[in-house]
């Protein structure tokens, strides 16, 4: 686990750890944070308030990967990277839930796919990738002649804005309703900001402890279409992401995979 001390990394422990575990065929075999932690040496599991495992918290990827099958990273742009570049040397299969990368970190991770299998997903909710897919087709079917925002809230100590979900939310918008990125605005201001022809709105909320949620809306004159993913509790993303894990590791070879892969959306 990479970022094994962050919120993600925590419940993906804790749920693994579990006796009635979803996902009962994985264990936590190493566990990753960056230099000067001050979690590092510590048991991972007790951290993520599970029983004592027998993993320390590590800095040094080798020492930390020795023993996995699968790496699960949700950690910084940065600690993201160099994570990809150990699991391309030491040929393990990586899940990336780290979002707000560049678009050169963005590159180099889709580069690491050439050589092992890698699963990118801004989130692994079966809900949130279903409304990925319900978007598209409401988009397909609704068309132009509908006004279209899409709107995120996260807890207040989430650092990149709007959310990975957010972004691909629009990208699905963008893709289906053949618009480009000079059609989206995010957020509004001003005195005079009429809705441009064309325009996707993508907002960002910040607050409390709110775990995720997304809507996208679809506005004409005389009704208002929403389609809404709340998420209540992480286990709903780290059972994704240990599901995720174990298809990688059953895959023929390297190459980029998705959560529809996963869960077999066409």
């Amino acid at each position: 686990m990479s970022g094994a001390a962050g919120r993600m990394g925590r419940a993906i422990i804790a749920l693994s750890a579990r006796e009635d575990s979803p996902v009962g065929e994985m264990r936590l075999a190493g566990a990753l944070e960056g230099r000067g932690h001050p979690l590092l040496s510590k048991d991972a599991g007790e951290t993520a308030g599970a029983a004592n495992l027998g993993v320390p918290i590590l800095a040094d990827a080798g020492e930390a990967f020795s023993g996995a099958k699968a790496v699960i990273d949700f950690s910084t742009p940065e600690a993201c990277l160099n994570t990809a570049r150990a699991c391309r040397e030491m040929r393990l299969p990586l899940v990336v839930g780290s979002t707000g990368l560049n678009e050169s970190e963005r590159e180099e991770l889709l580069d690491v796919a050439r050589d092992i299998p890698l699963l990118w997903a801004p989130n692994m909710s079966v809900g949130v990738n279903l409304l990925f897919y319900l978007v598209a087709q409401a988009a397909e079917i609704l068309g132009s002649g509908y006004d279209v925002e899409v709107v995120e809230a996260h807890h207040r100590f989430k650092k990149d804005a709007p959310s990975g979900t957010a972004v691909r939310l629009k990208e699905i918008l963008l893709e289906t309703l053949q618009r480009e990125e000079d059609n989206v605005i995010y957020g509004r201001k001003g005195a005079d900001v009429p809705r441009r022809p064309n325009e996707i709105g993508v907002h960002t909320i910040r607050g409390g402890d709110t775990v995720g949620e997304h809507t996208a809306y679809f506005f004409t004159d005389g009704e208002r279409i929403e389609l809404t993913h709340r998420a209540s509790s992480r286990d709903t993303f780290a059972q994704g992401a240990l599901r995720a894990a174990l298809f990688l590791t059953r895959v023929s070879g390297p190459g980029l995979y998705h959560m529809k892969d996963v869960l077999n959306l066409k």
